[in-house]
């Protein structure tokens, strides 16, 4: 992506670089604002993280560590909590920037969280079911990414903006809102928030694979694990080939882009989904 010299030249093919970093936040002070609150600004770090780590729990990998009965809806009610965390800590570091950031944050995160949950609602029209194995089982003929192919090209872009990556990262716009609601972080608790934030992406990348790209059956678990690992890798790496490729959005553009284009195609494809099974009950018996 870049021929910059940068973080690559530390260590072999700079693979040091990111342990070097986080050794290095987490042995720093933690410093904050005199005029913060200071049990809001240390809980809402770790309750992002913990709620990253937490969405995990119903996802096959193969095996689930709960198997739950409405697991893709655990999941949205969980990402949904992650708006919290942003508003907190912007709240709480009682300054002018963090609160800006925060605001938009969460107006865009609820925003785009409309489009991912009607998203899903049709999954669960075609599927028939709210668990995570249901969705492999349903995708043994053909990948749901062949026949639904609209829905995953609006669920990428919805996962680019809930998220918070580029073109979308307008909670973090450097050149704007100097990094946003975590501008007064410093040390682990700043570490907390990014380790939060590439979880989320991983996940995300990890449902997105089981949604529509049919990661196969967990009968053979390594089979599973290797198609799983591979796929949500080749989407994460189209996350990074998204940021190095585009310009940042305005923030009109991002709204607009929801509310007038996402949000009628998804409820009209929600709609044309809903009607077979009614048009199919309503035909006469052969």
């Amino acid at each position: 992506m870049q021929l910059r010299k940068g973080p690559n030249i530390v260590g072999p093919y700079g693979l040091l670089q990111p342990i070097a970093d986080g050794v290095k936040l987490f042995i720093k002070e933690p410093v904050r604002p005199s005029t913060s609150s200071p049990t809001l600004f240390i809980i809402t770090p770790t309750m992002a993280l913990f709620l990253a780590l937490m969405i995990w729990a119903p996802m096959p990998m193969p095996m689930v560590l709960t198997d739950l009965n409405l697991g893709l809806l655990f999941m949205l009610a969980l990402s949904s909590m992650t708006v919290y965390s942003i508003l907190w800590s912007g709240w709480a570091s009682n300054s002018k920037y963090p609160l800006i950031g925060a605001l938009r944050a969460v107006a865009q995160t609820i925003s785009y969280e409309v489009t991912l949950g009607i998203i899903l609602l049709t999954i669960i029209i075609l599927t028939g079911g709210y668990t995570m194995h249901t969705l492999s089982t349903t995708q043994e003929k053909h990948w749901l990414l062949l026949s639904s192919w609209p829905l995953a090209m609006m669920w990428f872009i919805s996962t680019l903006a809930e998220t918070n990556r580029a073109p979308f990262d307008l909670t973090e716009g450097e050149s704007e809102l100097v990094s946003g609601f975590n501008v007064e972080y410093a040390a682990g608790p700043f570490a907390l928030f990014f380790l939060a934030e590439y979880a989320n992406i991983m996940m995300m990348n990890t449902l997105t694979c089981i949604l529509f790209l049919n990661p196969g059956n967990a009968t053979p678990p390594d089979t599973f694990t290797a198609n799983l690992i591979m796929k949500t890798t080749l989407l994460t790496i189209l996350f990074l080939w998204t940021r190095a490729s585009y310009p940042r959005f305005r923030y009109d553009q991002l709204m607009h882009l929801l509310w007038k284009t996402f949000l009628p195609l998804t409820l009209g494809m929600f709609l044309w989904h809903l009607s077979f099974p009614m048009m199919l009950s309503g035909l006469p018996p052969q």
